[in-house]
């Protein structure tokens, strides 16, 4: 019975080959080297396979010498490990040099060292058909260093591992190159996005697109094989006697075009299809010209700042194919009975798990009854006013509202109102102005939910109050602050880790029509709503490529509670809370950068043009409308029914600026 020691078997071709080692009969002991931070991840797999009692868990890593492995672990190794089986390594096109040099350089000598050490029988290194960089023609199982070119951090790495393994004079060894692993051909279980997977959120966003001729270059062939047949065969080939000092082509012996492969893709995806690929006269120049732009200034940019939105690497695009075909005759000769699945066979179940588990881009999916199904959205100031006829939309609408306000009991009456209703809602009493109230609520939030998709910073402050009345109350400032910029700042901050994560979530800011305009009598609220608008700019650029977005709401006058005070507004038009809701609503399901009213876009206009003349106006509206008894002014005007009581002056700059605060 076999011995094995192996690296890298939180993996995915490691964890199938480790599971597949298992089921053999003569396997006395496996251990298996992991770091600290995936021990009690990979024992939890292990209790999964089995006879998980013939494995013993190392902790150490790769890029310690001795792998890390304290000296009474090393004592027991030595003379007992028949073979090391090294799989771990930096499998990423976009990792740079140092890190992938430490990985799978560093990190090969390291294991090489071990084996020496521990005199085992057989070093088996899993390395890659990379290594045959741009290399034209057959590359077979016997060649290694022909005067080929090494593209990328990756190849390079790659080729140097392998190195280090064959020119080694102290322990056998076997060297086995996959191609382009892609996940289980029955199952389609990957753990990472890697190779043609980079590619599935474009033909995800392509998916439902008419069917229309579509013409492409010829690019190439590559080579895709499942992980299921790499363990597979790894398993049966580390195993067998006799094969010492050989290579092995884990590889589909019939390479594939770049087309057949995108169309396989995009038919699993329901994306439109390649027709026609041109010729290889018409295809090398266009090629050539692709490589040629990457010198055209501002080319680069632009194109990385796409595939970045995509999620793809610039790097992958370097190795999208391969010039090498690469022969594996001599493996299969020694795998009887293995046959390598052909793509379109198993493609259904790639993209389907590959939909359910790792499009980055799934949360933001709406649901089947509409873009706010199911979505869980934090409302705060739902308590009253604007918010509570939000939380009521969101909840009819499918939505999910999760409840923020300092009034729990009022959360719970209305909480308990959406459940009355068939909707679902939860209550989170919280503070917005004290850091750690907030810091606890989210960690209750994402404890409790499975996700958070959206925000509505609805709660805020209003102080209607001349600076001829303030110059005494600095404090005004400071409580607008408080709740309006520095309470709504604390939550995106606390929310947005768990959003980019996710690569979805959308902020929702109930700002002011004040903002757009110059509004007499508000420097405290506006200046408050002003600075959230910008910082909400700023983030709307830095969290652009995670897929977070924000909308600004400039609402206009709402009849809330936060207005009632003010007895001037009795005379004022204004929107129900109602009406502004389904401003909120308009902005959560369509997400739009900015909702407001005519008016509004109308004073903006005219302040950008003619601001002078704008000052003029607000001036005589701070003149008509004076500072309410509740702000220390007099407050003498007569309030009958509608407009009837103001002056001809005031009610004509009521009319002229609806909903506008004055």
């Amino acid at each position: 019975m076999a011995t094995y020691l192996v690296t890298g078997a939180t993996g995915l071709i490691g964890r199938h080959f480790t599971h597949r080692l298992l089921e053999t009969a003569d396997v006395e002991r496996i251990w298996l080297v992991v770091r600290a931070s995936s021990q009690d991840r990979l024992a939890k797999l292990v209790r999964s396979w089995p006879t998980p009692d013939r494995v013993t868990l190392l902790v150490g890593d790769i890029s310690q010498p001795g792998l890390g492995v304290s000296e009474r672990e090393l004592t027991t190794l030595r003379g007992r490990v028949d073979n090391v089986v090294h799989l771990a390594a930096l499998y990423d096109m976009a990792a740079d040099d140092e890190e992938s040099t430490s990985a799978n350089v560093g990190g090969t000598q390291h294991v090489i060292d071990l084996a020496e050490d521990i005199e085992a029988g057989c070093l088996h290194h899993v390395s890659s058909v990379a290594v045959a960089g741009d290399h034209v023609g057959e590359f077979t199982e016997d060649m290694f260093d022909v005067g080929q070119r090494l593209i990328t951090p990756y190849h390079r790495t790659k080729f140097e591992s392998e190195r280090l393994v064959r020119e080694q004079k102290a322990v056998p060894w076997r060297v086995y190159r996959p191609a382009v692993v892609v996940g289980h051909s029955r199952t389609g279980e990957t753990d990472k996005v890697d190779g043609p997977y980079y590619f599935f959120p474009a033909l995800s966003r392509l998916a439902g697109l008419p069917s229309v001729p579509v013409v492409a270059p010829d690019i190439g062939d590559t080579n895709i094989v499942p992980v299921d047949y790499v363990a597979d065969a790894l398993a049966y080939l580390v195993a067998a006697p006799g094969l010492d000092g050989r290579t092995f082509h884990l590889v589909n012996p019939s390479p594939q075009s770049a087309k057949s492969v995108y169309n396989t893709l995009a038919r699993a995806a329901g994306a439109p299809t390649v027709t026609f690929e041109l010729g290889e006269r018409l295809s090398k120049p266009l090629v050539g010209l692709a490589k040629l732009s990457e010198y055209v200034p501002g080319f680069t940019l632009a194109r990385d700042a796409v595939l970045d939105r995509l999620g793809i690497p610039p790097a992958v695009l370097s190795a999208l194919t391969f010039p090498s075909v690469f022969t594996s005759a001599a493996t299969r000769a020694e795998l009887p009975g293995f046959g390598v699945p052909e793509l379109d066979s198993y493609v259904d179940v790639l993209w389907r798990y590959w939909r359910e588990h790792l499009d980055p881009f799934r949360a933001r999916r709406g649901g089947r009854g509409g873009e706010l199904d199911g979505r869980r959205i934090v409302i705060t100031g739902a308590s009253s006013g604007i918010g509570r006829a939000t939380a009521l939309k969101v909840a009819a609408a499918g939505g999910i509202p999760l409840l923020l306000a300092r009034r729990a009991s009022e959360l719970a009456e209305l909480r308990a109102e959406i459940v009355a209703a068939g909707g679902q809602a939860y209550a989170y009493p919280c503070d917005l102005t004290d850091n750690e109230s907030v810091t606890k609520t989210v960690a209750l939030m994402l404890e409790q939910q499975p996700g958070v998709d959206m925000l509505v910073n609805n709660a805020g402050r209003s102080i209607r109050r001349s600076i001829r009345l303030s110059h005494d109350r600095f404090h005004d400032y400071e409580r607008a602050m408080a709740i309006n910029y520095f309470g709504a700042v604390r939550l995106i901050l606390a929310l947005l880790p768990h959003m980019t994560e996710r690569r979805f979530g959308h902020i929702v800011n109930v700002s002011s029509i004040g903002v757009q305009g110059i509004a007499p009598r508000f420097s405290a609220y506006v200046a408050s709503k002003a600075a959230l608008d910008y910082f909400s700019k700023i983030a709307a650029t830095e969290t652009h490529g995670a897929g977070v977005t924000f909308t600004t709401v400039h609402m206009p006058l709402v009849r809330t509670p936060m207005i009632r005070p003010t007895k001037l507004y009795d005379a004022f038009p204004a929107k129900s809370p109602d009406q502004a809701a389904d401003m909120v609503m308009e902005a959560l399901r369509d997400r739009p950068k900015h909702i407001g009213t005519p008016t509004g876009l109308m004073i903006q206009t005219a302040y950008a043009l003619a601001p002078g003349l704008v000052d003029a106006i607000a001036y005589q509206g701070y003149r008509v409308f004076p500072d309410s008894a509740a702000a220390g002014g007099a407050g003498r005007v007569k309030f009958g029914k509608g407009e009837r009581k103001l002056s001809a002056a005031a009610a004509a700059l009521v009319r002229l600026t609806r909903g506008f605060h004055w």
